[in-house]
């Protein structure tokens, strides 16, 4: 008899410790969807006022994925959708930084739409990938700042995100502090309203820029001095 009471105390232990564990797997698992939902309204709210406010007459949409895929950040260019991987999110502390990947993306995939009746067709970029890309680049600044965004959220969030490589000699894209010197070149000439009242002055991820691209900012400041039209070649 008292063996059989012990085997029920300890079924019945089992039996209540799988249902709390049930229990709480259904609450973490509510929590992720919450979340994910959350996330995604969040970018449908950002990618909608990047395409309204730039005038995008175009179809495309925004799609989070929260699963943790490694691609060369390109867009889903045949469906005309912009994918949103957990592994970019990760790098965007506020709503600037998610325009600034959304934008850039966003100009890719206009141009997706235009084939060869724009003047960047496809074939173009695949010829000349380090041109397009700081044109994209600066392209994104402006659909950033026609939106109400900070286009210094363009610059923190491709320093955090992108890895700096040894040479771009032989390679299909530029060296990232190549990227964010002409950004800031094309901030500092066309909208210097966001340097002379920068809020993100005390942002970590700008400090940072601000130190590593010294140099980079001086051959631009000559530049403007001399008041020379050449293009800067930065490093």
């Amino acid at each position: 008899m008292k063996k059989i009471f012990v085997f029920i105390i300890a079924f019945a232990f089992m039996l209540s410790f799988s249902l709390n564990g049930q229990a709480g797997a259904a609450e973490i698992q509510k929590g992720k969807i919450i979340e994910i939902i959350s996330i995604q309204k969040r970018i449908n709210n950002i990618g909608l006022k990047l395409l309204n406010a730039n005038k995008i007459d175009k179809r495309m949409i925004f799609v989070y994925d929260p699963k943790i895929k490694k691609i060369n950040f390109e867009p889903g260019l045949r469906k005309r959708q912009i994918i949103v991987y957990k592994n970019y999110i990760q790098f965007a502390d506020n709503d600037d930084e998610i325009a600034a990947f959304l934008a850039r993306e966003t100009v890719k995939t206009y141009h997706s739409y235009l084939g060869g009746k724009g003047w960047v067709s496809s074939a173009q970029v695949k010829l000349a990938p380090k041109k397009f890309e700081i044109y994209f680049d600066k392209r994104a600044v402006d659909f950033m700042v026609n939106a109400g965004f900070n286009p210094l959220g363009l610059i923190t969030f491709i320093n955090k995100s992108y890895p700096q490589k040894r040479s771009d000699r032989f390679g299909r894209t530029n060296l990232t502090s190549k990227r964010l010197a002409n950004i800031y070149e094309y901030i500092y000439t066309k909208y210097p309203y966001f340097l002379k009242y920068n809020t993100y002055l005390n942002n970590e991820a700008y400090q940072n820029f601000l130190l590593t691209s010294e140099n980079n900012r001086k051959k631009l400041y000559e530049k403007i001095k001399s008041n020379s039209k050449k293009a800067v070649k930065y490093e």
